[in-house]
């Protein structure tokens, strides 16, 4: 079973971090919450509480299949402003392994810690500028190797189904939107 470590810092974009949470364990996916402030609860930008399932310090990070940032404001700042998250990051990259962000994060933690240079990525217009090194794509979900970005609110189904595709297989992640109703929305 894949394990997933999602990051939640104060004001991260409740959808962001819920939609992907709910979609992976559906398929299976073992995904942890994991709290980087100082205590259990975090706090949306929009003021939902979520009790995480670890703080920082417990996740064993080297051990993830995918390290996972919601967007939000200023959540997506909080997250950059984590050394030990920070950290976490570059070395899950130095081993080639899965990383994803939406909304502000992929600009405001990935590209800061450069690692969407020489890469395609897109994240929440505006943020784009924060993207030097980087090929901006304006996509929903932008897939460059070993780290997937993706635009927004509106992208965190796609998103979603995108990262379970590759931590389960494409079966699972299609019979998932179906039975969510995410293919008749589609259709629409």
């Amino acid at each position: 079973m894949a394990k997933v470590y999602m990051f939640l810092a104060e004001g991260f974009e409740d959808v962001e971090a819920l939609i992907p949470l709910d979609v992976l364990r559906r398929g299976g996916v073992d995904v942890k919450i994991v709290s980087i402030g100082d205590g259990y609860v975090v706090t949306s930008a929009h003021g939902v509480n979520i009790e995480a399932d670890l703080m920082l310090m417990e996740a064993e990070t080297d051990k993830a299949d995918l390290l996972m940032l919601p967007g939000g404001m200023p959540g997506a700042s909080n997250l950059y402003a984590n050394e030990k998250l920070c950290q976490a990051l570059l070395k899950q990259n130095e081993k080639g392994k899965k990383i994803s962000a939406i909304c502000a994060a992929p600009a405001v933690v990935l590209a800061q810690l450069g690692l969407l240079n020489g890469k395609r990525a897109t994240c929440y217009p505006g943020f784009e500028q924060m993207l030097t090194d980087a090929t901006y794509t304006g996509e929903l979900v932008t897939v460059d190797g070993n780290i997937t970005t993706a635009e927004g609110p509106a992208a965190a189904f796609p998103y979603a189904y995108e990262l379970l595709a590759q931590l389960v297989n494409h079966a699972t992640a299609d019979q998932i939107a179906e039975g969510m109703r995410f293919k008749h929305l589609m259709k629409g």
